[in-house]
């Protein structure tokens, strides 16, 4: 009862407020995801579990994971020619009695920049060199189910930044340069909790739970998201036998430090696990709403591709391949 009030809550906050920057963070690259999946569901996946994804979403799904191996590389073809992409492993020895543990990592490649340097001339500055910014997290996770529907599950990580590099003159015919590197430790950790009324699964999730990171003399938070959020599948209501195809239903709640509150949706049917569809709706997002993709198992290998138009920026599509052992 406790998490359907919270759920409520946030649901009708998000439903009512604006898409308004509440707090200034640096990282937004670990609020972003490479998924398909998750991109063709709008990113409604705190409760989606059972395979090595669930490290950027709640770690406790891993805990679900009924393989021995999960594997997943993603690639975002991200806006403003940014290259997102996510790599995550799973491993579940003896069917998860020790837990499952997993590995991952974020690369991000912000594309070439040109750098420039405050100079007294008509335009108030000259070209330097370019420069290619770029970030990269690195973590471990656990997931275990304490009991038949409880599980719970964390994620550390480690993450660096990498802007380019100031170039201060001193002299006509001297520079001091200095260097925009930053790095920090965060967590993630979740719950979630099954049960047997048509597959109804709910759950929440902390992700980049940090201290304070710093770029030179300038400290920042890094992007905190709280999300709660459940799952149903909609077909077993209708033919309650039918165990070759599903209709999933999932909804989140999130609530970041650097905006207002958001709600994702997201909608995949399934036919035979082997022939997936999807549609998703982010609400109080700017330039996004609705998101699409598609899916397929063939043997050991998932294939998994979505499109999200991105208002006045191109077209943002996933690609994800997966392999399941």
């Amino acid at each position: 009862m406790i998490y359907l009030l919270v759920i409520t809550l946030l649901y009708s906050e998000a439903i009512g407020s604006e898409n308004r920057k509440l707090a200034q963070t640096g990282y937004q690259f670990l609020s972003v995801s490479s998924n398909a999946r998750a991109g063709g569901m709008a990113d409604a996946m705190t409760t989606i579990h059972g395979n090595s994804i669930s490290l950027h979403f709640n770690p406790a799904g891993l805990s679900r994971q009924n393989t021995l191996l999960d594997f997943d590389f993603s690639s975002n073809n991200f806006i403003a020619g940014i290259s997102h992409n996510s790599f995550s492993i799973s491993l579940s020895p003896k069917n998860a009695r020790y837990g499952v543990f997993g590995f991952s990592v974020l690369n991000v490649d912000y594309g070439k920049i040109q750098g420039t340097m405050v100079w007294d001339n008509q335009q108030g500055f000259i070209d330097t060199k370019e420069f290619n910014p770029s970030a990269l997290a690195i973590g471990v996770g656990y997931g275990r189910a304490l009991s038949r529907n409880f599980s719970i599950g964390g994620h550390l990580k480690t993450a660096a930044q990498y802007l380019g590099e100031n170039v201060i003159p001193v002299t006509d015919s001297s520079n001091v340069v200095d260097k925009n590197v930053s790095n920090a430790t965060a967590m993630d950790f979740g719950t979630i909790y099954t049960t047997d009324w048509h597959e109804f699964t709910f759950g929440m999730s902390i992700r980049n739970f940090s201290n304070e990171a710093r770029f030179a003399y300038d400290g920042f938070q890094l992007p905190l998201t709280f999300s709660i959020g459940g799952s149903i599948n909609l077909l077993s209501f209708l033919i309650p036998s039918n165990k070759s195809q599903s209709l999933l239903l999932a909804v989140d709640a999130l609530h970041p430090r650097s905006f207002s509150e958001r709600l994702n949706i997201g909608l995949e049917y399934s036919y035979s696990g082997f022939a997936m569809l999807r549609i998703g709706y982010l609400h109080n997002y700017d330039e996004r709403s609705l998101t699409y993709g598609l899916g397929a198992k063939i043997g050991p290998v998932v294939i998994n591709y979505a499109l999200t138009p991105f208002g006045i920026f191109d077209t943002v599509s996933r690609i994800s391949i997966g392999l399941v052992k």
